[in-house]
């Protein structure tokens, strides 16, 4: 089947079929190889990327992340050699761990195009693999939520320990109580940087006009379970909503979510953002640094997971109220991080208010 339906990979607007060639493995991944989709072949004119007339022939230069080179180097440098024997080029990678440029050369222009293409293909392909390091988040770890949090922690413990797979070792770290807008793979200092440069260009394109220049007040209130058995649960949410009943949240985290898909530093993995905060979570039984893990990362981890029987929970804590918080600002947060405030170490950050009400609680953002 996949040869009839091979997996279909969009970079940058042009779509390409991926054909799995069972090869020896290296490095325990499979060996890929790609060709062009029919309308977009790599013997085409390409305006996708520069080309460059020289001299000697063609060139081309490509920026990659240096963690990325390997799979393009392949094992004892068997993916380069057979880039360039099919592509007639000669592709010039910089020292692992040096961030630099690949340079594509060539007598022809369509060897050119055809290896850069499958580079790129490369590049988007391993990059789904790679464990993300950043997310667009908004704080929830203010003093009045914390203190609700451990009471309810300190009450679930009390009430439903006995319950299959219950125990402490499930709760969130208080201080990192969050909402997740989306994962992202920043691989260097250049990628982070673009990264910031998208945030603040969400903020004038439709932040500030959607809040009006104001911290978003919501309510962190009732749990919710994601999966479709209450006696195997994996992950327990606490849900949220704008005070005003308006959807704000919604669309800030939806048109964040489409403007970071787009630009290729993030994955779509649903139709629109699932608003929710963690409280309770598998993975932090074995590892309690995992707190942004998702499906596309576990892996492994992930199918190991013990679940808990949520029944009684859910029962005695369905409406259960967090509190009521405002929403001031988006960060971009590093993952396995911690600042001085005990949340997550931030890359970059917008604010919808530069300077809060004075009438807002204390423990606002």
């Amino acid at each position: 089947m996949e040869v009839l339906r091979p997996t279909l990979i969009r970079i940058g607007g042009r779509i390409y079929r991926k054909t799995h060639v069972r090869e020896q493995a290296h490095q325990q991944e499979e060996e890929d190889d790609f060709y062009a989709a029919p309308g977009d072949g790599a013997d085409e004119p390409c305006d996708a990327f520069v080309v460059e007339e020289t001299g000697r022939g063609y060139r081309c230069v490509v920026d990659i992340p240096s963690p990325l080179y390997k799979y393009i180097i392949g094992k004892k440098g068997e993916t380069k050699k057979k880039l360039e024997t099919e592509t007639r080029t000669s592709i010039s990678i910089p020292s692992p761990g040096v961030e630099g440029e690949i340079v594509i050369t060539g007598q022809h222009r369509n060897g050119i195009i055809s290896a850069r293409t499958r580079i790129d293909v490369l590049v988007e392909t391993f990059r789904k693999k790679q464990p993300f390091t950043h997310f667009l988040s908004f704080e929830l770890n203010q003093a009045a939520i914390q203190e609700k949090f451990l009471q309810f922690k300190e009450e679930v413990l009390e009430k439903c320990s006995n319950d299959s797979g219950v125990s402490s070792s499930l709760f969130q770290n208080p201080a990192k109580l969050h909402l997740t807008i989306g994962t992202l793979v920043l691989l260097n200092e250049q990628e982070i940087k673009k990264a910031q440069e998208l945030l603040q260009k969400c903020k004038e394109d439709f932040t500030d006009t959607i809040t009006g220049g104001k911290p978003l007040t919501i309510e962190v209130a009732g749990i919710e379970y994601m999966n479709d058995d209450p006696a195997m649960i994996d992950v327990l949410y606490a849900k949220v909503y704008m005070k005003d009943g308006s959807n704000k949240l919604q669309l800030i985290a939806d048109r964040l979510m489409d403007r970071f898909v787009t630009s290729g530093l993030m994955m779509k993995e649903w139709d629109r953002v699932k608003l929710h905060a963690t409280v309770m979570n598998t993975v932090f039984r074995k590892d309690p640094s995992a707190e942004e893990q998702n499906n596309r990362t576990a892996g492994k981890a992930f199918k190991e997971r013990e679940s808990f029987d949520g029944r009684k929970i859910l029962k005695l804590f369905e409406n259960f109220r967090f509190g009521e918080v405002q929403l001031n600002s988006i960060f971009l947060s590093q993952r396995f991080s911690t600042d001085s405030s005990g949340y997550y170490a931030t890359s970059g950050q917008i604010t919808f208010s530069s300077s809060a009400d004075s009438s807002a609680p204390t423990d606002c953002i």
